[in-house]
């Protein structure tokens, strides 16, 4: 017979069921001004990455708004920041889902922990005042404003060409086998270019909040977009991936390890601005993931047959530098079929280690 209590855990863990697919459901891709605020003031100050020239007609409207910003006071600053702190890359990003436009004011919103890395030495309020001075200057909101129109209108062609490959209820049963309360955002940097981060936010009371930012840019040939589902599953993988290498066990098994495989590639690993061992693991990690991704989901948008566009993802990623990726993902199949004996992503690091290891040896 069952028990009063028993049909309320069955309620709760329907109503659980209910809320993720609503979740799920909903997903859709956004702009934000302030990650376009961060970019723009990133290209003003001739950051590489921000300078690509691929989003066609904005690049233009951006370029034609801003260049005579390029000696501002906030832009003279800022670059003394990238020269001084690394300010670069996913730092941009990082500091772009942690800030908020309030009755045209920039505020610093969230916990200032998570701003790392370079992060972590600059005087942050200071910083946002200088931001403020930039974001008013250059009258910031009325270009962002301006462009509306042609914000709304890629998200809604990405939203018909990339989302329906996008499940973000597998990260949480993937790496931890529960079912995940986190809020999943992708975010279009429309001056990013070939520049995708992923970053996540943890506000008082609120879910954890994963961003997965993905470039905006047209085919320098032909002039038509590009959409690739890879990038925004890469991107969500970084939060559940990178912490497990911040626990002391797992850094002391794969310190050595990733020494040894950052060497094997160094050349290939700095052109892609990977400088540390940290960061070839985790890599070659999030890139075996989106491979068991598309092995689990058996489908994707590059091609009907689904096992040939597997196999160029995998030579793709190998020759960039990730030859150790067949044995990567090799491993975490056996995991993603042993999750009796691996709960979690946590529980499997060690065969990893092991996996990766093997490798360093025979090579």
């Amino acid at each position: 017979m069952q028990t009063a209590a028993t049909y309320r855990q069955a309620i709760i863990t329907l109503l659980l069921a209910l809320l993720t697919i609503s979740a799920t459901a909903q997903i859709k891709s956004e702009v934000s001004e302030t990650v376009e605020l961060m970019g723009i003031l990133s290209r003003t100050a001739g950051f590489q990455e921000f300078c690509d020239d691929l989003a066609g007609q904005y690049s233009k409207d951006t370029e034609t708004w801003f260049a005579k910003y390029r000696e501002h006071p906030t832009v003279t600053y800022y670059k003394d920041l990238r020269a001084k702190h690394d300010i670069a890359y996913e730092r941009v990003t990082n500091m772009a889902v942690h800030l908020e436009i309030d009755k045209g004011k920039v505020k610093l919103i969230g916990d200032r922990t998570e701003l790392t890395n370079g992060w972590q030495d600059v005087d942050l309020d200071e910083f946002v005042k200088h931001l403020n001075k930039f974001y008013e200057d250059t009258r910031f909101h009325e270009f962002y404003e301006q462009h509306q129109s042609f914000y709304n209108d890629f998200l809604k062609v990405y939203d018909t060409n990339v989302m329906p490959f996008i499940h973000p209820e597998w990260y949480g049963k993937f790496y931890n086998g529960t079912e995940t309360t986190d809020c999943f955002h992708i975010i279009i940097g429309f001056t990013y270019g070939t520049t995708n981060n992923g970053v996540s936010r943890q506000l008082p009371g609120r879910p954890r909040e994963l961003f997965a930012v993905c470039g905006y840019n047209l085919n320098p040939n032909t002039g038509r977009l590009l959409f690739d589902t890879s990038l925004p599953l890469h991107e969500f993988n970084h939060p559940f991936i990178n912490p497990l290498l911040e626990k002391t066990k797992n850094a002391k098994a794969m310190q050595e390890i990733g020494q040894k495989l950052f060497q094997l590639s160094q050349q290939s690993m700095r052109q892609q601005h990977y400088d540390d061992w940290r960061i070839v693991i985790n890599e070659s990690l999030v890139r075996a993931a989106v491979i068991v991704y598309y092995y689990e989901h058996g489908q994707n948008q590059f091609a009907q047959n689904n096992q040939f566009a597997l196999n160029m993802l995998t030579i793709e990623t190998m020759k960039n530098g990730f030859p150790w990726m067949l044995d990567v993902v090799a491993a975490l199949r056996y995991y993603a079929t042993h999750r009796e004996q691996y709960p979690t992503l946590d529980d499997f690091y060690p065969e990893i280690a092991r996996c990766l290891s093997k490798f360093v040896q025979n090579n």
